[in-house]
């Protein structure tokens, strides 16, 4: 692991306010449908944890896990599918959990892959947001934060599989 330092730019206190804020609004906007949550693993398991709890509705919860990071800190542009759901979709509202929508290659990958399942319907929830790094065109239904062209970890993101609990999100500045 490169040397590196830590600067926190989201707070517990603000990411807790905004996650009850997006749990009301899920819960608004999904009255009387069939809630099925998706999170991608491993980035968005404390950010889905927390919003499930947010949102005052029956549902149910599957992970799904993805890559497209050949290196710790780039994007490949070519995405694999490492572990898929294993329930039908047909017919039921599917709102899809991130962590961050970065280049978008993901995102995209995931709305084709889950799309031909037939949902009634496909919707996006992230807690961060990078348009400065958007190479595919995705849209996010549920947006916590939008963050500058930073490497991002805590809440669920890591750098080299470390970070992954901090209740904050920090910036990483690597040391040359």
């Amino acid at each position: 692991m490169d040397e590196h330092r830590l600067h926190e730019f989201i707070s517990s206190k603000d990411i807790q306010a905004k996650v009850a804020e997006l749990g009301k609004q899920i819960t608004a906007d999904y009255q009387g449908k069939d809630l099925h949550v998706i999170g991608i693993l491993k980035g968005s398991v404390v950010f889905m944890a927390d919003l499930i709890r947010a949102i005052s509705l029956p549902l149910e919860i599957s992970f799904m896990s993805v890559s497209s990071y050949a290196s710790g800190v780039a994007t490949s542009g070519s995405v694999r599918l490492l572990y898929d759901i294993d329930r039908p979709l047909r017919g039921k509202d599917v709102l899809i959990v991130e962590d961050i929508i970065d280049s978008g290659y993901t995102l995209a990958f995931l709305l084709e892959t889950l799309g031909v399942r037939q949902p009634a319907s496909l919707k996006v929830c992230s807690l961060l947001d990078k348009p400065s790094r958007r190479l595919a065109s995705v849209e996010i239904d549920y947006k916590g934060f939008e963050i500058e062209d930073v490497f991002a970890v805590g809440y669920g993101m890591d750098y080299a599989g470390q970070y992954r609990n901090l209740d904050y999100v920090a910036r990483v500045e690597f040391i040359k």
